[in-house]
């Protein structure tokens, strides 16, 4: 599996992003984005499962980010809304092909990932 994440780039605070990670083949995987900012460790940010209504997302997000998917075109999205200086980061998609019904934050989990997009915010 294939995955290739786009949509990254430079925002004032306050604004918008929204990321796509296509994925290769048409099997369905739960998806995953974590985050890795400089100097720090990569994080978990949101996850969908294989059916698009199981989602899980870091809780210090508080709402401001969504995770979607396209089934058709085999893409997931995250929509970052009021995107703050601290969400800079390089943005990875990940999938997990254990076909689980629930989704997971372990990034030991995701066999597969993308090369990441980086997301800079000024403030």
């Amino acid at each position: 599996v294939q995955l290739q994440a786009s949509g990254g780039g430079l925002v004032q605070a306050g604004n918008s992003l929204r990321l796509s990670c296509a994925a290769s083949g048409r099997t369905i995987y739960a998806m995953g984005w974590f985050r890795q900012a400089p100097g720090k460790e990569r994080e978990f940010v949101a996850a969908i499962g294989l059916s698009a209504t199981t989602t899980l997302y870091a809780p210090s997000l508080n709402g401001r980010f969504t995770i979607s998917r396209d089934i058709v075109k085999n893409t997931v999205f995250l929509q970052m809304n009021n995107l703050k200086a601290e969400d800079t980061a390089v943005y990875y998609c990940a999938a997990d092909p254990s076909f689980r019904r629930s989704v997971t934050t372990q990034q030991w989990e995701y066999t597969y990932w993308g090369q990441g997009t980086q997301v800079t915010v000024s403030s």
